[in-house]
């Protein structure tokens, strides 16, 4: 189509784009639904670069791979999902370090449903639904292997350029956090001090109320701070077990033993009923939230 624009500058457009009103979108960031291509033999990795081809153009975007949480995980699929299925932000996501293939482990089903977050280096300007492939175009062209690594369809996009800060935290993407410490001592039936589960210079406050578990299987909440080298008090709401309390008590009373030669030589010696007690914290916490809050199911 020639069109022809009266008193127009045209050092002023090297190209663009005519369209409906409305139908195409200029995008900072994208989510994607994504699928790896089975003949590219590398690994697609979270916070790897790719080239982007989306719209007319290609550009360089970094990209973050997420899927379904583990408990929301349904059966392999035997046909795969469609990449055009709608993508909500309201439901919850599990961050991945790399796009998981269902063909590992010798299954030989096909990969799960997974996304992908695009940040591009520069804005693109591209309609809803449109294909979308990520390459690594500077591999060597003569190497025998092949270069296109994903490809997808644009599902959601972000248009603000402020994104980072105003979109991207309603994109609820989280990792699963652990932290393992260990009982200092027993001070009732229903309390606890617990050691070597937060640096020195941790803020504590931001931990209580938090559940953690012990090894023996007992539960209990986090009450606050105990002195100032990061320990910690803990309630166990329903009290300790009789053979937890023994196990603290001979352990306690091993460290008090004097510092003989025997003594140190037979507390390096692995036993079993002097192990220990162990102090786990689980938490998830969202990828992109400014606030990186603890969160507890």
């Amino acid at each position: 189509v020639g069109v022809c624009v009266t008193q127009f500058d045209p050092k002023l457009l090297e190209r663009g784009l005519v369209c409906t009103p409305g139908s195409l979108h200029t995008l900072y960031s994208a989510v994607i639904s994504v699928r790896k291509i089975g003949y590219f033999k590398g690994s697609l990795s979270t916070r790897a670069k790719f080239h982007i081809t989306v719209g007319h153009e290609t550009v360089m975007g970094k990209v973050t791979f997420f899927g379904l949480p583990p408990s929301d995980s349904k059966p392999a699929p035997s046909e795969l999902c469609s990449l055009e299925t709608p993508f909500s932000c309201d439901r919850e996501y599990y961050f991945q370090d790399e796009y998981v293939c269902g063909r590992r482990e010798g299954s030989s089903g096909p990969d799960p449903e997974q996304w992908a977050l695009l940040e591009f280096e520069r804005p693109v300007t591209c309609p809803a639904l449109c294909l979308v492939i990520g390459s690594k175009l500077d591999t060597d062209i003569h190497a025998n292997m092949c270069r296109l690594a994903f490809q997808g369809r644009l599902l959601h996009g972000f248009e603000d350029k402020s994104y980072v800060e105003t979109s991207l935290p309603r994109l609820r993407i989280y990792k699963i956090k652990h932290k393992e410490g260990q009982v200092e001592r027993v001070t009732d039936d229903y309390s606890l001090i617990g050691r070597s589960l937060f640096k020195k210079e941790t803020n504590l406050q931001l931990f209580v109320g938090l559940k953690v578990m012990l090894s023996t299987g007992e539960s209990g909440v986090i009450e606050g701070g105990f002195g100032q080298s990061g320990k910690f008090k803990i309630r166990i709401q329903e009290g300790l077990l009789p053979e937890t309390k023994q196990l603290l008590s001979s352990t306690s009373k091993k460290k008090g033993k004097s510092g003989s030669k025997e003594a140190a030589a037979a507390e390096e010696k692995p036993r079993t009923d002097s192990q220990p007690v162990s102090i786990h914290l689980h938490f998830k916490r969202y990828v992109f939230d400014p606030h990186k809050k603890m969160v507890q199911s």
